[in-house]
């Protein structure tokens, strides 16, 4: 079911405005032709006399994207992220709604907390934002929070992200008070103990590095504990940012049991490889779960393809440079992703074949929004507008021109990339212009 109410944008002019003879492509609705799109009062369709216009020669249309795992860093860590800083970032990135995650400090854990944020949103973000909630007080793994109320103030979905539920007694009562809050669980899955003392994907790279390897297994087993509990439980499960084959298998089985489990994939681990990181590199290629090997990521971009991987997220993390810059086994996971998800992946799977357009888009906007039950972007008349304008033709550095982010740990700094967000109105507003 879509929850309208829990999206949170800042007030602004509603945004008018004609692009004449460009590509529309919406494949959730069936839209697929050129011609003009007609953008009046912050709504799809209308009389186009009097309106400003864009030329849309050799430009695509399609409905803006949706991330359902960002890290706004708010509360606590506002030096590397805030809600303005991450909102501009995703709306340069093409996203008009982004879900942000609770492993803040302290943890959105509680009622007053998922107010404060919205109450910030509601002055900061140029997008709409969601707020997902810890699934545990703390999140430390043991006392449920209270996911009713949490839901009844517009929480999005339920995460300890950053780390697993480790107990599978606590996890099954999580599952079951599902039934009442009717909440979504987003989950980061890692057997904690396999993982320890891990800093890259385990394998021949790892063992030649000399850097303490995480076992693809330690997130697969996770995987297939929480899948089949909550085929127990007759509920609800996201899989965060997976990274391995034996865990796009786990997913896979859990689908054709009738389990309601959904999965998303990154732009970084659809792209890159453990031996990308021969450099040890921790701005651009230490983050969690790591870069694995060949094997995983034909089968991560196999599986986006037939639909058992639903939806792109980024996991965009932002961090300090001097974070970034300590010794690889020092240094904290995370790349950011927002500003160079759609470019990334288009560049180097559409351009050469191996992902069509019409898929890659339906999984960034459509697909990503259906994961938590948001509302889904589409360019049919009378919706509100939110969509964003590409040039497919467009070339550009990553980074030459700074970011909307405060960080800049990206995987692709300094990539040369095909295609480029040129405009984004979302939630009926003019969010980003190039």
């Amino acid at each position: 079911m879509n929850r309208d109410i829990v999206l949170v944008q800042r007030p602004g002019p509603t945004a008018s405005v004609v692009v004449r003879n460009a590509r529309l492509l919406d494949p959730a609705a069936g839209i697929d032709r050129t011609g003009d799109l007609v953008v009046r009062d912050g709504r799809i369709g209308g009389d186009p006399k009097g309106l400003p216009e864009i030329d849309g020669d050799g430009l695509v249309v399609v409905p803006g994207f949706v991330d359902p795992h960002v890290h706004l860093r708010t509360p606590g860590r506002e030096d590397t992220e805030d809600i303005g800083s991450g909102s501009r970032a995703a709306a340069a990135g093409g996203y008009v709604a982004i879900a942000a995650m609770p492993n803040t400090d302290p943890p959105v854990d509680d009622a007053q907390d998922l107010v404060r944020l919205r109450e910030l949103a509601a002055d900061e973000a140029v997008i709409g934002v969601g707020f997902i909630c810890a699934i545990t007080k703390g999140q430390r793994g043991s006392e449920l929070t209270e996911a009713a109320e949490l839901a009844e103030l517009g929480a999005v979905a339920l995460s300890d992200d950053g780390h697993p539920v480790g107990n599978a007694a606590v996890f099954r009562r999580a599952l079951q008070y599902q039934h009442l809050a009717h909440l979504p669980l987003t989950l980061h899955e890692e057997d904690v103990d396999l993982s320890a003392g891990g800093a890259m994907h385990e394998g021949a790279v790892s063992a030649r590095l000399g850097v303490g390897g995480i076992p693809a297994v330690s997130e697969s087993v996770a995987v297939a504990r929480d899948v089949a509990l909550a085929g127990y439980e007759g509920a609800r499960i996201h899989i965060c940012h997976v990274s391995a084959l034996e865990t796009v298998e786990e997913v896979r089985l859990g689908k054709a049991r009738g389990i309601h489990v959904t999965a998303e994939v990154t732009p970084h681990h659809l792209l890159l490889i453990d031996e990308d990181c021969e450099d040890l590199d921790p701005a651009t290629r230490k983050m969690n779960p790591p870069l694995r090997g060949t094997n995983d990521r034909d089968a991560l971009l196999a599986a986006l393809v037939d639909g058992t991987l639903d939806c792109i997220a980024t996991d965009h993390a932002p961090h300090g440079a001097s974070e970034k810059e300590l010794p690889f086994e020092e240094a904290p996971f995370g790349v950011t992703g927002l500003e160079t998800a759609f470019a990334s992946l288009y560049t180097y799977l559409v351009v050469p074949g191996k992902l069509p357009l019409e898929v890659l888009v339906q999984r960034m906007s459509a697909d990503a929004a259906r994961v938590l039950d948001l509302p889904v972007p589409t360019l049919a008349d009378g919706a509100p507008a939110n969509l964003t304008v590409l040039d497919l033709g467009a070339t550009w550095v990553v980074g030459a021109d700074g970011f909307q982010s405060k960080s800049r740990n990206s995987a692709f700094l300094g990539a040369r990339l095909t295609g480029r967000v040129q405009l984004t109105i979302a939630g009926g507003q003019l969010a980003w212009q190039r």
